[in-house]
């Protein structure tokens, strides 16, 4: 199936870095069609690394220069919208792609039409791409449990926190672009979570269970990995987390958000049944954010929430019901 394959790349004065990662684009055993940089008011050789890159190719290359700082989600945004492909690709600055990324995320995507958007474990680097010996599927938590769950079509529930899929090793259809725009920039996640929740509303998500960029970790980078967790912890650990507050304003605030850009595209992408799965899960949230002070009084609504199954669906079964009932 012949697919066009664009690239959106963010630029902000990555000058000592971006010449690595174009150089891993012009790379690939499957070639771009396509590469939209997007440069957010850089003062350094940022622009000049690109032109000079554009002018060596043999694929097109759109450099767009802001005339304004418009920040990373308005900047990506841009970037997604100008692309022409019917595959899109995110791209950071900084990393480095291995060869076969653009084709292995496309052979599965020729392969399950159903599917939306596909993403990749990545290999965890220094500033010099020294491994750090971890993945990052390690870092964010993307363990057994939450590929079972993906495989087995419940992709929302893992992608409402946002942190599980990096913007830079995803590639989505653009026919789901205008669902994805415009980002929302005032939510507990950035650009590429809400890419991935909301084509994983409407649409089945893909994962290569192989690391397919060297993610590289420096000082002037904008997020970066999860910081890795102390092992051994053990007992203390388990009591520290029963006292530890959760974010459900956050996810509550997402959930909703999500569920507006649905209602509102509900025209153009059967939704009905993400609506479904969202409505539960927020039930749930607004259920726990809610338990009473007093933990006599809990005891009803933990019941309810164990007895219709939702602390096993969304939460972390009998353990979650137990620290609502305790903390």
């Amino acid at each position: 199936m012949a697919n066009r394959f664009s690239i959106a790349m963010c630029t902000y004065n990555g000058a000592g870095y971006v010449a690595e990662q174009l150089a891993s684009i012009a790379a690939q055993t499957r070639t771009p069609d396509e590469l939209v940089v997007c440069d957010d008011c850089s003062v350094d050789e940022t622009v000049r690394v690109v032109e000079r890159f554009a002018a060596s190719v043999g694929f097109h290359v759109a450099l767009h220069v802001n005339e304004r700082n418009l920040g990373s989600t308005r900047n990506f945004e841009q970037a997604i919208g100008l692309c022409s492909g019917g595959l899109i690709a995110l791209s950071d600055q900084d990393d480095v792609w291995m060869p076969r990324k653009l084709e292995r995320m496309e052979e599965v995507f020729d392969r399950q039409p159903g599917v939306g958007l596909v993403f990749t474990d990545a290999e965890i680097v220094d500033e010099a791409l020294r491994p750090l010996g971890e993945r990052l599927w390690e870092r964010v938590g993307f363990d057994r449990r939450m590929r079972r769950l993906v495989g087995g079509g419940r992709a929302l529930d893992v992608l409402l926190p946002g942190w599980t899929v990096t913007g830079a090793t995803m590639a989505f259809r653009s026919e789901f672009r205008p669902l994805v725009l415009d980002i929302p920039d005032n939510l507990a996640m950035i650009h590429d979570g809400w890419v991935a929740l909301v084509v994983a509303a409407v649409a089945g998500v893909a994962f290569i269970d192989e690391p397919l960029i060297k993610y590289r970790q420096h000082s002037r980078q904008q997020i970066g990995a999860p910081k890795k967790k102390k092992a051994g912890a053990g007992l203390g650990e388990i009591r520290a987390a029963l006292v530890r507050s959760n974010p459900y304003g956050g996810l509550i605030e997402i959930g909703g958000r999500v569920r507006q850009r649905l209602v509102e595209r509900h025209d153009d992408f059967d939704s009905g049944h993400a609506l479904l799965l969202l409505d539960a899960r927020l039930k749930h949230l607004r259920a726990r954010e809610a338990m009473p002070a007093r933990r006599v009084r809990r005891l009803r609504p933990v019941l309810r929430e164990l007895l219709s199954w939702r602390y096993h669906l969304y939460s972390k079964g009998v353990y979650s019901a137990v620290k609502d009932l305790l903390v």
